[in-house]
């Protein structure tokens, strides 16, 4: 489980296709903290540790997570915004983030909001999904590319987010441009009132 506040963004240095599967091997500035086996986020994604190396580690995605992703994008380079899991003695700062991303959004929009931004996105229009929970609300909360974010201006498949001078530095926010694919993760407290109504 995460919290949607990301600690920092690692660097991608190696990709490897392996089959349907691709190794994503990054560094950041704790990887002497992590284990194999551990969990973390990737752009909202969770993905396991499965080697260490010196300052890099490697995790690996498989075809369902990189069809419903914007993973499968990912270049040697990029940034990639990434949270260890929440500790259970810990605050929670953003909100419940499963790291279950359920599809992805592309950037319509880019305004300036004397300071901060506001970023517009839209997503494909779904009735089905919308009644299992995959929408937005105003004022509720939603996971961008990993970072617990609250809902302005919601339409039946698109919403804003405003972003802060601190976040736009601290997370991936600052390469998103019109046009850029992003990951949705939609607030699970929606999805089980969705689901509950359906029985």
């Amino acid at each position: 489980m995460f919290s949607g506040i990301i600690e920092e963004f690692a660097t991608v240095v190696a990709i490897k296709k392996d089959r349907d599967n691709i190794d994503f091997t990054l560094t950041c500035s704790f990887v002497g903290e992590l284990s194999i086996d551990q969990s973390v986020a990737h752009n909202g994604v969770c993905l396991t540790v499965v080697s260490i190396d010196n300052n890099n580690y490697t995790v690996t995605a498989m075809k369902e997570t990189l069809d419903r992703t914007n993973l499968g994008l990912l270049q040697v380079g990029d940034k990639v915004n990434i949270e260890r899991s929440m500790l259970m003695n810990g605050r929670l700062d953003g909100h419940i983030v499963q790291g279950h991303v359920d599809e992805t959004a592309r950037c319509i929009a880019m305004d300036d909001a004397n300071g901060s931004t506001y970023f517009t996105f839209e997503y494909k229009e779904d009735r089905e999904m919308a009644r299992k929970g995959y929408f937005t609300v105003d004022k509720g909360s939603v996971t961008v590319n990993g970072v617990s974010l609250t809902v302005c201006n919601p339409t039946q498949n698109t919403f804003q987010v405003a972003i802060i001078p601190y976040t736009m530095e601290h997370t991936n926010f600052q390469d998103i441009r019109i046009g850029s694919v992003v990951n949705l993760e939609f607030d699970i407290l929606g999805k089980y009132i969705a689901r509950l109504q359906q029985l």
